[in-house]
């Protein structure tokens, strides 16, 4: 097996018995400068790692900074109207950082 293909597998360890999960990958093509690819591809080197392996960590990333926004508004909604101070705050005091 390369190291391609592992990239694309998890390993889980239990009591010193592997146990291996497959993730199916869909292959992607992306445009960037090519001064910028060759740099990303020799930091990645530097950092023992790959481009794609890089990439899979940011659009991970990148597709939770949704989910965390959601579950900041949802927080926000649900806690509206909750919160009593006890007095009107003055407009310095709600600017206060």
């Amino acid at each position: 097996m390369t190291k391609a293909e592992v990239a694309g597998i998890l390993k889980e360890h239990y009591n010193s018995a592997h146990t291996y999960s497959v993730i199916e990958m869909k292959n992607i093509t992306l445009s960037a400068d090519e001064a910028l690819i060759e740099a990303a591809r020799e930091r990645a080197m530097e950092e023992k790692t790959t481009l794609n392996a890089q990439f899979r960590l940011w659009l991970a990333e990148y597709s939770r900074v949704q989910d965390q926004l959601k579950a900041y508004d949802e927080t926000i909604r649900a806690l509206r109207g909750q919160l009593v101070v006890g007095r009107k705050l003055t407009r310095e005091e709600m600017n206060e950082r």
